[in-house]
């Protein structure tokens, strides 16, 4: 089996990237650790969250974030990290405020409640502020022709809705014909499709996950969307030699082999305690087993895979950096 590079040069010219998964797989948390990865080396990088619930802000063990780009961490080598948590009510506003001048009568549309009502008629509009603030934020440049941000990372619509959530194109037929909404959607639409965008994939090593992992890359090609890299969390590491795995899977563990190995080691256990390690020995090893299996599989991706360790304690802001860490030894940049 052929074992693709962790991170391509094509990934490393992608300035958006998409973060998404199965729910519970930890797209935030692996979403807010390839933002610090990114950021080293005195890059400028800005999180993006798009579902309103505040995930960076629990992440980074914060204040929840306003709508606005707020500096939540510093990066190895001078990088800084921003954060937007993008409200869609603010976002139409602002649509408002720049295409039509009509930031006044924006303020009591919201007053009226005829900004749910819009977004409620024409449910595509949500994704196109969205989508369309995410554009203005990547293409944003300095006064001296830099890019405001080196990288976007956004922290997408889990597995199960992200390419309805990309798929500007689809949405825009229930949104404008014309207008400044239908051009910058268009423009949405160019850079979602071009090699400046990546969606990555969050999964586990488990069968529900790496089978929705499956689906959504065939969803994403379908809807000519490019798969970046599978992010395989939660890995846990193999504590048998690989010549012992499956015969340990297959319950073949010499229990007596085991007690003597004890003792010469001057462990004298009781018989039961003895059985029981014995126990947790196979279940480790069917587990490994089952793990390997779907390695296999989504190796029918025939995607770039990067693998994270599992934190049994939970992640906290400590772990973030040490993911990065990971994330850049298998070739983030």
């Amino acid at each position: 089996m052929t074992t693709l590079p962790g991170w391509t040069e094509e990934l490393e010219r992608s300035r958006l990237h998409f973060v998404t998964g199965k729910g519970g797989t930890g797209k935030t948390t692996l979403a807010a650790s390839l933002g610090l990865a990114l950021a080293r080396e005195g890059r400028r990088v800005l999180l993006v969250e798009v579902e309103g619930r505040q995930g960076f802000a629990q992440a980074f063990d914060t204040e929840p974030l306003p709508y606005a780009e707020q500096r939540i961490a510093a990066a190895p080598g001078g990088g800084e990290l921003r954060a937007l948590h993008v409200d869609v009510e603010a976002a139409l506003l602002e649509y408002f405020e720049m295409f039509y001048n009509l930031g006044f009568a924006g303020r009591t549309l919201r007053r009226m409640g005829a900004i749910e009502f819009a977004t409620t008629l024409a449910p595509g509009l949500r994704d196109v502020l969205l989508t369309g603030k995410i554009k203005e934020c990547v293409g944003r440049t300095e006064s001296n022709g830099r890019h405001t941000y080196d990288a976007v990372v956004v922290d997408a619509p889990p597995t199960g809705r992200v390419v309805r959530f990309l798929d500007v194109t689809r949405a825009l037929t229930d949104v404008a014909k014309t207008g400044p909404i239908r051009g910058q959607a268009e423009g949405v639409v160019r850079l979602l499709h071009s090699g400046e965008t990546a969606v990555h994939i969050v999964t586990l090593l488990e069968e529900m996950p790496v089978r929705e992992t499956l689906d959504a890359v065939a969803e994403l090609d379908g809807a000519d969307l490019r798969p970046g890299a599978v992010l395989v969390n939660r890995v846990r590491p193999s504590r048998l030699p690989a010549p012992a795995l499956l015969p340990a899977a297959d319950g073949r563990v010499d229990a007596e082999r085991v007690r003597s190995g004890l003792a010469t080691a001057g462990l004298e256990l009781p018989g039961n305690t003895v059985d029981a390690l014995v126990a947790e020995t196979v279940e480790h090893a069917v587990g490994i087993a089952a793990e390997q299996r779907s390695r296999e599989q989504l190796a029918e991706a025939d995607l770039p895979t990067l693998e994270l360790a599992d934190f049994a304690g939970g992640v906290d802001v400590a772990a973030l950096y040490e993911l990065a860490d990971a994330l850049v030894e298998q070739g983030v940049r």
